[in-house]
C-alpha cells in the first residue's frame, strides 16, 4: 500500500471533532454502510415528532370540548331552575291576577270519574 492510501484509511478510522466539523465524517465508512439504517432513524423520528403534535393537538380540543360542556350544563340548569320557578302555582295565579283574564283558582276540588273496564 502506497502512503496516500494509509492516510485514507487512517483518517477514515478516527472520528474527530475537526471530520465532523468539516463533513468529512458523511464519507466515513460506518456512515456509508449505516446509510440506510439512518434514513430509517430519521423517517421514525419523523412520524414520532408527528404523532406527538397530534395527540396535543386533540387533547387541547379534548378540553375545549370539556369546558364547552360544563357551560351548556350550567346553562340548561340555570333555564331548568327558571322554568320551575315560573310555573308554579304561585307564580301563575300571580300572572293571572296581574293580566286581568278573569280566571281563578278553582276552589272545589276535581271529581274523580271511575270508569268499569
Amino acid at each position: 500500500m502506497n502512503e496516500k492510501e494509509q492516510n485514507g484509511q487512517a483518517r477514515q478510522s478516527h472520528i474527530t471533532f475537526k471530520s465532523i466539523m468539516g463533513g468529512d465524517i458523511l464519507a466515513h465508512n460506518f456512515l456509508r454502510r449505516q446509510a440506510a439504517l439512518l434514513v430509517l432513524i430519521v423517517f421514525l423520528t419523523i412520524l414520532y415528532i408527528d404523532n406527538r403534535y397530534s395527540s396535543q393537538q386533540e387533547l387541547i380540543e379534548i378540553d375545549r370540548l370539556k369546558k364547552e360542556l360544563i357551560d351548556i350544563k350550567y346553562d340548561a340548569l340555570t333555564i331548568s331552575s327558571e322554568l320551575t320557578e315560573k310555573s308554579r302555582q304561585s307564580r301563575i295565579e300571580e300572572y293571572l291576577a296581574t293580566e286581568n283574564t278573569g280566571l281563578q283558582t278553582a276552589t272545589t276540588p276535581p271529581y274523580v270519574i271511575e270508569t268499569d273496564k
